[in-house]
Formats: C-alpha cells, sequence, structure tokens
C-alpha cells in the first residue's frame, strides 16, 4: 500500500501532467489501411500524434465499405470514432447534410490549407462553404506497373499507351507468365475501365463523361474504342483472377509472375515494402494517347461532432498532424501517394512520385478521379454496368454503352 501511495503522489507530482495530456489526447482512428505497405503510411501519422502527446487508438477495418459503414454507424449510433477514413469525393455527404461532423475551418484557416491544395482536391472536401474534411495525399489512380526483369526477358521497353502495351502483352504471354496481374473485384475492374478512359479518351472525354453526364460522351466512337480496348484486356488476366485482392495482384508483379498491373498508386507501396526501387526492380507509368490525365483520388479524415472536450482537443491536433509538411513526405514515401500540399518539396521522393507531382502541376493533367464527380449512388450503378461488361464475354460494346449511360442518369 505504502508503495502505491508513493507511485500515486509521484504521478500527481513530477509527472501528472504528461499523464493527463496524453489521456486528453486520447483519439480512436476508423481506418481501412490493412496491407503491408498502407499500414507502414499509417503508423507515420499514429508516431506523429504520439510525439505531439496524444494516444492514437487504431481501429483498422479491412474493405474501404466495411470500415466506412462501421464508422458511419457508430456515428449515427452516438459512439463515434474522434476520426474517420473516406476516400476524396462524396462519401460523407450525409453526414454533413445531417449535422454529425465538425467542420475543420479554424485550423484550415490557421494554416493557410486553401492556398496549398489543388483546387479540385479542395472542392471535394467543402460543404456550404465550409471544409468537412482534411486531405492527406493525392493517389493516382491511372498508373501501370511492370516488372523491369520481366520486360527484359521478353525484350520489351516501357510501353507508353495501350496500343504499344498490346503487343508486349503478347510476349510476356508468349514467355508463359501472366501478362496482367488482375484483382477481379468490382471496385477494381471500374478501376481498370477508368484507366483505360483516360488513357484511350483523354481528359476531355472523362469530364464529359463523368462531369457532365453526357450521353451523347458515352455514345460516341471515342467512347467505343474505350469499351474494346477494355473488352480485349480479358485475354491477358489468368484464370485465379476472380476475386483476388489488389495487393495479391501486385504481389504476382513483385515476385516476376506477371509482367503488369494497372494500379492506383497505392500499390507502390506494396513495392515499397518488399524491398523495391522504382526505376531498378519496377516501373510506372501513366499510359496515354490522347492528351491522357491524371486521375486524382486519395484520402481524407472527417471528425465526427462531440461533446467531449478532450476528444475535440485530440481532433484539432490531429488536423494539424495530417498536413504538416514533414509528415506528409513522410506518409506519402510509405503509401505511394505524393503529398496533397502543392507547397511541399517532392524532389526526395521516387521517380513514380516526382512523375505523378509534375502532372499534378500542370493543371491540363488534373482529372479529378470519379469519387470526387458522381455521387456514391452513381457510383455503384456505374461499377455495377462495369462489371456487368467485364464478366460478360458477349454483351455488346452497344448494350454496354446504352446501359452506361442510364446508369449515369440513375438518380
Amino acid at each position: 500500500m505504502k508503495h502505491s501511495a508513493s507511485v500515486l503522489a509521484l504521478a500527481m507530482g513530477l509527472g501528472w501532467s504528461g499523464m493527463a495530456v496524453a489521456q486528453e489526447m486520447k483519439a480512436e482512428v476508423i481506418h481501412w489501411w490493412t496491407s503491408g505497405g498502407e499500414s507502414a503510411a499509417v503508423k507515420v501519422f499514429a508516431d506523429q500524434f504520439q510525439k505531439a502527446g496524444g494516444t492514437w487508438v487504431d481501429t483498422a477495418i479491412a474493405g474501404g465499405a466495411n470500415a466506412r459503414t462501421a464508422a458511419i454507424n457508430r456515428t449515427v449510433g452516438g459512439t463515434p470514432p474522434a476520426m474517420m477514413q473516406f476516400n476524396t469525393g462524396k462519401q460523407f455527404d450525409e453526414l454533413v447534410e445531417n449535422g454529425l461532423l465538425n467542420d475543420v475551418e479554424a485550423v484550415a484557416a490557421e494554416q493557410k490549407w486553401k492556398d496549398k491544395i489543388p483546387p479540385a482536391i479542395l472542392a471535394a472536401t467543402v460543404r456550404n462553404g465550409k471544409m468537412y474534411a482534411v486531405p492527406v495525399n493525392i493517389h493516382g489512380q491511372n498508373w501501370l506497373f511492370y516488372n523491369t526483369d520481366v520486360l527484359a526477358k521478353v525484350g520489351a521497353q516501357e510501353p507508353k499507351s495501350f496500343d504499344d502495351l498490346f503487343p508486349i502483352l503478347d510476349k510476356v504471354k508468349a514467355a508463359g507468365l501472366i501478362p496482367l496481374a488482375f484483382s477481379g473485384q468490382k471496385t477494381w475492374e471500374r478501376n481498370l475501365f477508368n484507366a483505360v478512359m483516360l488513357g484511350q479518351g483523354g481528359a476531355k472525354l472523362w469530364l464529359s463523361v463523368y462531369g457532365d453526364k453526357d450521353p451523347a460522351a458515352v455514345k460516341s466512337a471515342e467512347f467505343k474504342n474505350v469499351a474494346e480496348t477494355y473488352a480485349k484486356l480479358r485475354n491477358y488476366v489468368d484464370a485465379g483472377a476472380p476475386g483476388r485482392n489488389w495487393n495479391d495482384a501486385t504481389a504476382l508483379v513483385i515476385q516476376g509472375k506477371a509482367g503488369f498491373q494497372i494500379m492506383g498508386d497505392w500499390a507502390k507501396g506494396e513495392f515499397i515494402a518488399a524491398g523495391k526501387t522504382a526505376g531498378k526492380e519496377y516501373g510506372c507509368v501513366v499510359l496515354s494517347k490522347a492528351g491522357g490525365g491524371y486521375a486524382m483520388g486519395g484520402d481524407v479524415f472527417a471528425f465526427p461532432k462531440t461533446k467531449d472536450a478532450n476528444t475535440l482537443k485530440a481532433q484539432a491536433v490531429l488536423e494539424k498532424v495530417l498536413l504538416d509538411p514533414t509528415t506528409q513526405i513522410e506518409f506519402n514515401n510509405k503509401k505511394g501517394s505524393i503529398p496533397v500540399r502543392l507547397d511541399v518539396d517532392t524532389s526526395s521522393m521516387d521517380v513514380c512520385a516526382q512523375k505523378g507531382a509534375k502532372m499534378v502541376a500542370d493543371k491540363n493533367q488534373q482529372a479529378p478521379a470519379q469519387e470526387l464527380l458522381t455521387p456514391p449512388a452513381v457510383t455503384g450503378a456505374v461499377e455495377d454496368v462495369i462489371s456487368s461488361f467485364w464478366n460478360t464475354p458477349g454483351q455488346s460494346v452497344e448494350t454496354f454503352q446504352d446501359k452506361f449511360a442510364a446508369a449515369l442518369k440513375s438518380i
């Protein structure tokens, strides 16, 4: 008892203030970053928050939809986390409409974020004139990654367009390897289609389809070419693709069992976690035929309303930690993305990140990701149409175009 009393006295005397700060700064964070590269990246945020005196409580839930559903249900039910992840876009609209999220205007004004974030990304966080989420990165969704040893084995150079890619895929297939490592899940079937649309149709077609939702653009010859190119890619995936996780597809490229993968630059985090270096063991390129474009997506964190003063303090500190310049570089180096702040020096980042940063710096190359342009209901409807087309080889392109145009007008 005397020993316990002594410990308590010491805590209350010399060390209590630090312990109190840690308790006050306790923050549960719900996110879906569970792969190797993702886990290494989110640990950067956790470590920086802890350096600021906080206690990070990690609630990682595999699968974006699963994590979002859990976070939203808890927020609606009155037991919200301190911070929760969404994709950059419209996924948190209903929470704002129902008054369940805190805005981040105070810290945004103090830190002058609105002068440092690309307009399309910034707009995706603003509702009714106020920022309601903190964007933490820019993910390019339409990268082609390849194993350099595989390309050397088949005597090929880096392709620049889909037209360049197909002859190389044939060579990889002839060598007995998987030409295109693929994750046969709806999200990635849509992601592949979108990469083809930007690569073959360019930013103009992209904005006409997803921005204007113009049925004439969907019925155009340019869109038909996109659909035909997409369908042609079916011939280069392996029988194990259906249901495969995206990071398992990345592993096939890392291991030299496959030549290519078309995926967002979060895949780069898997290469990094495996000890691979961009420009050496693997390469990266955004395929472009008609002006191309960089499909700018990413991740944001939102902050549920709470009456708990300690949680409010933790939220304010978290907001600053996420966009601290040093944290931005360290986090994005692990995640595979590029900093969302345009004032951050990216010269120390790998060659893929520098390519991405250069594209984002060119406003003509900035193509807001589909999630920034279409609400979740429309995105889901389009995804269903694309998945059906991919998995139904007998479906005509004309039927696909009709269904796609209808999906864009689904709400």
